[in-house]
C-alpha cells in the first residue's frame, strides 16, 4: 500500500543517512537519492536538511513522515480487513503499559474477546516510549497507555481517569508524618525504569514542585510494579504509582498511602494511534467496549 518512494523516505528518516537506508533496503546510494528528490519534486519543498555531510529532517519532512508512517500502519490493517469483508476487524495489533496490563485492562479483555470470537488479539506489554515507536513503525495498530504522548503525532481517546499517589509500607515508622513532598526526600524511592508511564508522570510532577529523581537519599530502579510492590511491603523505601496498582495492598493494610500537600495528581489512560489512521473510529470503537 506504501508508495516505494515513501518507503525509502521513511528507512532515510529513521537512519538519517542514505548510505544506511540504501543497504537495508537492497538499493544503490543514487537510487535512494533519487527517490528522495522525485518526492521533494512532486510536493514542491525540501525535505532534509543537509548540513556538515549531516542530514535532518525538515519542517516539511517531519510532517510528511508523520503521514507516511500513517499509511503504512494503516495498510497492514486494511490488508487484514479486506480478507473478510464482512468484518469490521479480524487481527488487531494492540499494545498496553505494564502497569495497566498488570492491574487494569484483565477483565475488560476477557470481556472484549468474548464479545469479539472471531477476533484474532495480538497484545504486547511494554513501556510507553517503546509502544509508541512501534506504532510509529507499524507493528502496533493502537495502544493503551499511561505516559505523555505528542497529541501533535497521535490521536487518542481517554480510557479512564486514574489517581497518582505516594505510597508507603503501613509498618515504616516515620520521624514524623510527612506533609510534602520535601519531607520525604530522605526516603528510598523505588521507581520503574527510563521510558515507562508510572515514571514520566513522576518525573513531570517533580519537576512542577522543582525537583528530581535525584533529590531522593537513595534511588532503586525496578523494572517490575510487582516487585516494587513487595519491597515497599518489605519496609525497603517508598514509591509512586497509580492506586490502581496498589489497590490490593492498601486494602489489605500492608501499604499506606502518604497523604502529601503538595502531591495530588490524577492522569488519563489514552488510547493512542496514529494521527490521521482510516481505522479511527474503529479504534474509538474498541476503547469504548473496553472501558464499559
Amino acid at each position: 500500500m506504501l508508495d516505494y518512494r515513501l518507503q525509502t523516505f521513511l528507512t532515510v528518516c529513521e537512519t538519517l543517512n542514505y548510505t544506511r537506508a540504501a543497504k537495508e533496503l537492497g538499493l544503490t546510494q543514487p537510487a535512494v537519492s533519487r527517490h528522495i528528490r522525485s518526492l521533494e519534486v512532486e510536493y514542491g519543498v525540501p525535505l532534509f536538511v543537509h548540513k556538515n555531510k549531516r542530514i535532518s529532517l525538515s519542517p516539511a519532512g517531519t510532517l510528511l513522515m508523520r503521514h507516511a508512517r500513517t499509511i503504512r500502519s494503516d495498510g497492514e490493517l486494511l490488508r487484514q480487513q479486506l480478507k473478510d469483508t464482512n468484518a469490521e476487524v479480524r487481527e488487531l495489533h494492540m499494545g498496553t503499559t505494564k502497569t495497566i496490563a498488570d492491574f487494569v485492562i484483565g477483565r475488560p479483555i476477557v470481556r472484549f474477546l468474548r464479545e469479539n470470537p472471531d477476533l484474532r488479539l495480538h497484545l504486547s506489554v511494554s513501556n510507553t516510549t517503546e509502544l509508541l515507536e512501534r506504532i510509529r513503525q507499524g507493528t502496533l495498530d493502537v495502544a493503551l497507555v499511561e505516559g505523555h504522548f505528542d497529541s501533535g503525532e497521535f490521536d487518542f481517546c481517554r480510557y479512564s481517569t486514574e489517581e497518582f499517589i505516594a505510597v508507603a509500607s503501613a509498618k515504616h515508622a516515620f520521624a514524623h508524618e510527612p506533609l510534602n513532598l520535601r519531607e520525604v526526600l530522605n526516603e528510598p524511592l523505588l521507581i520503574r525504569e527510563p521510558g515507562s508511564g508510572t515514571r514520566d508522570i513522576l518525573e513531570k510532577n517533580l519537576a512542577a514542585a522543582e525537583l528530581n529523581i535525584g533529590d531522593f537519599r537513595r534511588c532503586v530502579e525496578i523494572g517490575s510494579m510487582h516487585i516494587i510492590l513487595q519491597l515497599l511491603e518489605a519496609d525497603m523505601g517508598i514509591s509512586f504509582m497509580y492506586r490502581a496498582a496498589a489497590a490490593e495492598a492498601l486494602s489489605r493494610g500492608s501499604l499506606r498511602q502518604l497523604r502529601l500537600h503538595d502531591f495530588r495528581v490524577k492522569h488519563d489512560f489514552s488510547f493512542v494511534w496514529n494521527k490521521g489512521s482510516l481505522f479511527a473510529d474503529t479504534f474509538r470503537k474498541i476503547c469504548r467496549e473496553l472501558r464499559e
